[in-house]
Parts: C-alpha cells; structure tokens; sequence
C-alpha cells in the first residue's frame, strides 16, 4: 500500500533515482552507497523504497527495504542531516512498515549501530526492539562497532511480540 501523495511529499523510489540517493547518503553516513549499489537494490524484485522531496527535486530523506517471504528488513534510512527532527524519519519508516505488511512481511529488521543514539530512539519511538547483535559489524572512526538487531512485529501480523 503507497502511501497517499496528496498527504506530503511522500514519494515511491523508481529505478531511476539511484544518483540522488547515493549523494544524499553520502552526506549521512562515513561510508555512503554508490549508485551502482542502488541501482541494483532498486531493480531487484522484493526491493522497495520511500523518499520525501526536498528543494530542488532532491530527497530530504529516504528509506529502502525489502520483503522475503514473511520478513522484512530495512536496508538503510537516511534523513538530510541539515533537516532532522522534523519528523521525516518516522514517517519514512511508517510507510516502510505499511509497505511490508501489504507484502506479506509478518515482522520487520535493521541493523543500527550501538553508538547511533538518534537512530536507536527513533526505531523505539517506532516500536523496534533489540533481538541481537553482530559483533564488530560496522567500521567506525575509532576502530569496529558492534551492530544491533531490532525487531517489530508488523500491524496485523498474528505473531506475538517478545
């Protein structure tokens, strides 16, 4: 189920969009994604994604997922550093959700890593829950971070929450 586009700037990712991703991903995170890598993810049959418009037709923020079988997983969300707190993160992941349970997805996962505090109060705001962790899964600027694995069950999911 997309969302509805008369209620924002909410906007399905299409396989043509992979530049403006990779240069806003860029910004957010230490090691960006290439457009390669984007474009792959994008024309893969169980990928699918968000973004909001910002100025100049560019995203102020976007989120990319996927569904395999009844899990789903989010593959990365970044918001434009210059406009976070404003919401768009937890719309994203919102539409994301609803997403995944329109595919089928019972439940939904993401990797954060254990020092990204805004990322881990947003994902509890948006009702995730930590399940695990990958061991010195990310490359930090002083060395490896361990990854933590949240999970959500999604609404109308008949699986019960730990």
């Amino acid at each position: 189920m997309l969302p509805d586009p008369a209620a924002g700037a909410l906007r399905p990712i299409g396989p043509f969009d992979p530049g403006p991703l990779a240069s806003l991903h860029a910004r957010c995170f230490d090691a960006g994604w290439s457009e390669d890598s984007f474009a792959r993810l994008l024309a893969g049959p169980d990928g699918f994604g968000f973004w909001m418009m910002g100025a100049a037709d560019a995203p102020s923020g976007f989120v990319l997922a996927r569904v395999a079988a009844e899990e789903s997983e989010i593959l990365t969300i970044a918001v434009d550093p210059a406009l976070r707190k404003r919401g768009t993160g937890r719309r994203l992941m919102e539409a994301a959700m609803d997403e995944a349970a329109s595919r089928g997805a019972a439940e939904m996962f993401l990797e954060v890593a254990e020092t990204n505090g805004p990322a881990l109060a947003l994902y509890r705001r948006c009702g995730f829950r930590y399940v695990g962790r990958r061991r010195e899964y990310y490359e930090g600027p002083n060395g490896k971070l361990d990854a933590l694995i949240l999970k959500r069950v999604l609404a109308g999911s008949t699986l019960a929450d730990p």
